[in-house]
């Protein structure tokens, strides 16, 4: 016997396989044609030692790429002659075990065909596909919300694993992992009747087989189809999304039927084309997945217990019904603790009890302290109570902080695809990707990076001539990094290109109007000019920059997360920008103050230093307002009871405090009357109705009950 038994076991299951994807053939239908042909092929390899079994699959095989050579679907005499082999082959593998004689192929009458469907033109089919997305929400919502969950962690782990392709071709482990993942969404697409999804994603896993199998060769031409076909399916997924949500079902057409001709064109052994860009819904056309409605929290053992607690996820009902029962990728060991799915507005729900305790704890504690009689058992209840809610409050916390690795990974696949498009050569790094931050802050990052980037790729790194010719490295070098430094997380973005000029954006801001000609700026101030509203040091405007509303952009967004950037560059060696953030959007950390009657909370974040100043520190310039000298630098001085037109006890700084404030790289002094305490403080909302109040962040809850506006010092100065 030639046939080792361990081929006989890939064949049988090889046959198998082939006999599942007949069922699905039809006349005037391509669907598993291609999964056939790359089966037989299988077959005909694991047989090339048997000459009768070898020679009845290379018919079939023959017939198979005849058809695809020539763009045409199943036809009755394919269709007849591939059900022909499949009856044949069981028995002809079961003589060729007995060393008995094999029968010939062909002496059995073959099984009658399905009827013929008429679809006489294969472009047809294809277009078929391009419909609206069938949902029944009535029926399948838990199902849906299940799906979503899961199609998106897919979705990501396909981007991930096809970047790693495109630098590693030959990486077994990402190959099956993508291939894995497109099984799943096209078993869970078919149960719940989302036909474009199942049919693009049934023809990029025909493709990826045949990687998986060698007899093709993946190159970057068909990762970028891969990915493009990936971002239809995220464009689909963000419907499901939307019709979850909002129940508004889609009402505007994700083509795919394009990119289904592409791949099959390339499962065929045919070239690459330009494909069109796919068109997003109106609802998702800023960002493909922005809503993520749960968020996977790590649960592990108790300290006194010998072993993780294992908590078994609930196996998604639409993948049990479709039967896709292959591994996923996911780890079920205990080793590291078991993760569970958790809707996000539970865990916000969950953050504002823990605020409300956190304040009834400071009202406790303002009623001891007024009560008096240390060591009262009044008292250590009360720094009990402090204890354990401080610990709460953390563990609350803990739960919504997640990784920001899929951010990171948006940003490696925008490199990749600037750097085909400007045709420029990028080695592209990241570091810090499981530093964990605040579900919101991760949301909202997402905007202000992928403007950086595209400056980055655009206006920071040269041409590779231009690079040579400096003796840098042809390729240039983006990192990523993100950390923790105390209670922010800092991300940096660093480049080793041309750099920033500082004559440069001197001369581009006076000739804008932005600063007046002759005005003396320090290094940081200069650069902060570049976040300025339409300030852009493009000689041109393109497609991926030069209009000068990108740093702006980054600029209010980082803002609105109470976070701040910094820059340093050095021309000709590049750039680095650190976006510095609060780790939570729930809880911070403020400096509480009084003018008269009336209590501020200024986060911490912003404050330098606080001091009661000299009289003779204070000056007055006509036309400009009053400055203050602190260590030798001049500073304006702003009067927070003139900012809201309240009484104060003092109008003599050197009677009252002076805050100093850093923001955007500039200082400014702040006259408030007293400055009370440092404490952690809930942010409020003010509602609609003072809803983007110049100056105002939210509010908080004081521990005595009164109530204080928490000041947003970037918007209050520029107000003022």
């Amino acid at each position: 016997m030639s046939i080792s038994p361990e081929s006989f076991q890939s064949i049988d299951d090889a046959v198998n396989r082939l006999a599942a994807e007949s069922i699905l053939a039809q006349a005037g239908r391509d669907d598993g044609l291609i999964p056939s042909y790359s089966l037989l092929r299988e077959i005909r390899d694991l047989c090339s030692a048997e000459p009768e079994l070898n020679s009845a699959v290379t018919l079939v095989h023959g017939v198979l790429e005849k058809n695809l050579d020539a763009a045409l679907p199943f036809d009755d005499a394919t269709i007849g002659r591939l059900r022909e082999l499949i009856d044949w082959l069981p028995a002809a593998i079961l003589a060729v075990k007995s060393s008995k004689t094999v029968a010939p192929f062909g002496t059995q009458a073959p099984e009658a065909p399905a009827p013929a469907v008429p679809m006489p033109e294969p472009v047809a089919a294809s277009a078929s596909v391009d419909v609206l997305l069938t949902i029944t929400l009535d029926d399948n919502r838990e199902l849906l919300s299940e799906f979503y969950a899961e199609a998106v962690d897919h979705l990501q782990q396909i981007e991930v694993a096809l970047l790693a392709l495109d630098q590693q071709p030959d990486n077994p482990e990402a190959l099956n992992s993508i291939f894995r993942s497109f099984h799943t969404i096209k078993g869970n697409a078919g149960f719940l009747q989302l036909m474009p999804m199942h049919k693009l994603a049934h023809e990029v896993e025909s493709l990826l087989d045949l990687a998986r199998s060698q007899k093709l060769l993946l190159n970057s031409a068909i990762i970028t189809e891969i990915l493009r076909s990936r971002d239809a399916l995220q464009a689909q997924v963000q419907q499901v999304s939307v019709a979850l949500e909002t129940g508004h079902l889609p009402d505007e057409i994700i083509p795919v039927s394009h990119l289904i001709t592409a791949v099959k064109r390339l499962a065929a052994g045919g070239p690459a084309v330009s494909v069109p860009a796919v068109v997003l819904p109106k609802a998702s056309s800023q960002n493909l997945a922005p809503i993520t409605p749960f968020i996977a929290v790590e649960v592990t053992a108790p300290a006194d217990e010998s072993g993780p607690v294992v908590l078994q996820a609930p196996t998604t009902p639409a993948a049990t019904k479709a039967a896709a029962n292959q591994d996923t990728g996911a780890s079920k060991s205990g080793g590291g603790g078991a993760t569970v799915r958790v809707n996000t507005e539970k865990l916000d729900s969950l953050m504002d009890v823990v605020g409300e305790l956190v304040i009834v704890q400071s009202q406790l504690i303002e009623t001891a302290r007024e009560i008096g009689n240390t060591g009262t058992m009044l008292q250590r209840n009360v720094t009990q109570l402090s204890r354990i809610t401080k610990e709460l409050q953390h563990t609350a916390m803990a739960l919504r902080m997640i990784p920001i690795k899929p951010t990171f990974q948006k940003m490696e696949r925008l490199v990749r695809d600037l750097a085909r498009d400007l045709g420029k050569k990028v080695n592209f790094t990241t570091s810090g990707e499981d530093t964990e931050l605040d579900r919101t802050v991760v949301e909202q990052i997402g905007d202000p990076l992928v403007h950086m980037v595209r400056n980055a790729m655009d206006h920071g790194l040269e041409p590779a001539a231009e690079r040579l010719a400096h003796g840098k490295a042809e390729a240039g070098s983006v990192h990523l990094h993100a950390y923790h430094q105390g209670s922010n997380i800092v991300i940096e973005l660093r480049d080793d290109g041309r750099g920033i000029d500082p004559a440069r954006i001197y001369k581009k801001a006076v000739e804008n109007g932005i600063i007046a000609a002759g005005s003396v700026l320090t290094r940081d101030e200069i650069f902060a000019l570049i976040f300025a509203p339409g300030f852009s040091t493009a000689e041109k405007v393109t497609s991926v920059s030069g209009r000068g509303v990108g740093m702006d952009v980054v600029k209010r967004n980082i803002q609105k997360l109470r976070g701040h950037v910094e820059i340093a560059s050095e021309v000709g060696h590049g750039s680095t920008f650190m976006i510095k953030l609060p780790l939570t959007m729930a809880i911070i950390d403020g400096l509480v103050v009084r003018v008269g009657a009336d209590r501020f909370i200024l986060p911490t974040t912003s404050v330098q230093v606080a001091l009661r100043p000299a009289r003779g520190s204070i000056t007055t310039v006509q036309g400009r307002g009053e400055l203050i000298e602190i260590r030798g630098k001049l500073l304006p001085l702003h009067r927070l009871h003139r900012r809201f037109g309240i009484p104060c006890d003092t109008e003599n700084p050197w009677e009252g405090i002076v805050v100093i404030l850093e923001n955007s790289g500039r200082q400014s002094a702040l006259f408030v009357d007293e400055m009370i305490s440092k404490q952690e403080v809930v942010i409020k909302s003010l509602g609609a109705f003072m809803q983007g109040l110049p100056g105002v962040a939210g509010a908080a809850i004081l521990g005595d009950g009164n109530i204080a506006l928490i000041l947003d010092p970037g918007s209050l100065l520029h107000a003022a």
